[in-house]
């Protein structure tokens, strides 16, 4: 049988076909645009998401047998706000995850509900992307949008929507809304109320591998499967991610360089960073996890090859850095503001300590430590709970860079695991929908029998002690300059 992964991402979704052992037997990736209608804001349509999806579905099951076609289930960008009316029309283009305007909402929350409160119902506090504060800006700037609201949806949940006509989300996704209660998986009756929304207005929540439904006839009649295909509720995209590097029960941990970049620690057992610096989330394997998030990640290699130095020679420009560890350039990788563990939303990509010899590698090779040391950041935090974490996986764009790889083991100073598929939420998402079918009987189950580690980056001791040395540098930087950027708006 055939179990279709779907990756929604940011920039494009990527679509996975996988076969019952675990083998991938094709990918594709169609992309859509992404808006940005003021500085800090980032929208996207949802009927694009839509669109794109099915012309890849399509896409990707040219020259196989459709009538193999059992699941299909998702990884997708979490906290987007998608709203829909009565007659099920898109009210306004979703509002992202990266996007920065509820800047008021978030104090709002924070300060005046305060993070005590939030953190007892929620088991988190507010940060500008979750979808909680983009409810409350809607209301405020948008009343007559917020009045028409008939469902609110998370990016992934859009399309199960569109697929099986469910109204559903799973756990994990819903996690990142601030109106969930974690710890009982739940929808939170006080945050509702907070944010002047209805339950029945959010959708029937379900573990991420659960079915949720079947296919429509006519989404079954317009890609040539059989109408028994079951949809699986799916994830949010690091816990997708989670699933398909086989980052599953206690005291795993995976690295994330895609747009944003994470660090995931999952665990069988519900806990809270007292600071809330980390995310705690239910996670998709029924259980929980901690997860540190930078919004800007491998996004910062991104914009520093194809934006300033204008090249898309990646591992060119990477073959020209020399020694590691001794760069006196830092970067600050806070283009879109930052999460874990700032949660500030005015802070900006910074470079510090360009000399007159400082060369074009030096720069290339600051951006690469930058992402490095905030991914740390969040990794000091989970060490400060008593978290002892030796080995990491390692998925996303980013983790394609042997260099990468290499700089996140010595910054880190933990081994790093490569496993044979970096396809991460698409795989992820293709193994939910497996278990939802019965193909495996857990999540636990189809990680042990799928995912395998192929290499290991290990720390060097010298190497590292060096990056120990320029991360108590750079972990100098944010707290000196903080105070200007409200200023450099």
């Amino acid at each position: 049988m055939y179990y279709i992964g779907v990756d929604l991402g940011t920039s494009a979704v990527k679509l996975l076909l996988m076969e019952g052992s675990g083998k991938i037997a094709n990918v594709v990736s169609r992309e859509y645009p992404l808006y940005f209608p003021h500085p800090g804001w980032s929208e996207q349509k949802p009927e694009d998401w839509y669109e794109q999806t099915m012309a890849g579905m399509e896409e990707l099951l040219q020259g196989f047998d459709r009538s193999q076609v059992a699941g299909i289930s998702f990884g997708g960008q979490m906290h987007g706000l998608v709203i829909l009316d009565s007659q099920d029309n898109v009210i306004r283009p979703a509002i992202l995850w990266n996007d920065g305007r509820t800047s008021v909402e978030n104090d709002y929350l924070n300060n005046v509900i305060g993070r005590e409160t939030l953190s007892a119902y929620t088991a988190n506090i507010s940060f500008t992307g979750f979808t909680a504060s983009k409810l409350l800006w809607v209301k405020k700037n948008e009343p007559e949008n917020f009045a028409r609201i008939e469902k609110i949806m998370l990016p992934k949940d859009y399309l199960a929507y569109k697929l099986t006509g469910v109204h559903c989300t799973d756990v994990s996704d819903a996690s990142g809304m601030l109106l969930f209660d974690v710890k009982n998986r739940c929808w939170s009756k006080q945050m509702c109320e907070i944010c002047s929304v209805k339950e029945s207005q959010l959708a029937r929540i379900y573990e991420s591998y659960e079915a949720v439904g079947c296919v429509l006839p006519a989404i079954a009649g317009k890609l040539g499967i059989p109408q028994t295909v079951k949809v699986a509720a799916g994830a949010g995209d690091n816990a997708a991610a989670a699933v398909g590097t086989g980052t599953v029960g206690e005291g795993m941990c995976n690295i994330s360089l895609g747009t944003s970049g994470t660090i995931f620690i999952s665990s069988e057992h519900f806990s809270v960073d007292k600071h809330n610096a980390l995310h705690a989330f239910a996670h998709a394997d029924g259980h929980y996890h901690l997860m540190g998030c930078m919004l800007s990640a491998a996004s910062c290699n991104k914009w520093w090859m194809d934006e300033i130095i204008g090249t898309k020679e990646y591992a060119k420009e990477q073959a020209a850095i020399g020694k590691l560890g001794e760069n006196h350039v830092f970067f600050l990788p806070y283009l879109m503001g930052e999460r874990s563990p700032h949660n500030d939303p005015d802070a900006r990509g910074t470079f510090i300590g360009m000399t007159m010899d400082t060369t074009r590698a030096d720069m290339t090779q600051a951006v690469l430590e930058g992402v490095a040391f905030a991914l740390r950041d969040s990794f000091e935090v989970a060490k400060s709970l008593g978290i002892k974490i030796e080995r990491t996986k390692i998925c996303g764009g980013g983790a394609k860079s042997p260099l990468w790889k290499k700089i996140i083991a010595n910054v880190m100073n933990i081994k790093v695991d490569v496993i044979e598929s970096e396809e991460g939420p698409g795989y992820g998402g293709a193994m939910l929908a497996a278990v939802a079918c019965g193909e495996y009987a857990s999540v636990k189950e189809a990680a042990e029998k799928l995912v395998k580690v192929v290499d290991t980056v290990d720390p060097d001791p010298a190497l590292a002690l060096k990056y120990e040395t320029r991360y108590q540098q750079f972990k100098q930087i944010y707290p000196t300059v903080k105070e200007l950027f409200p200023i450099l708006k």
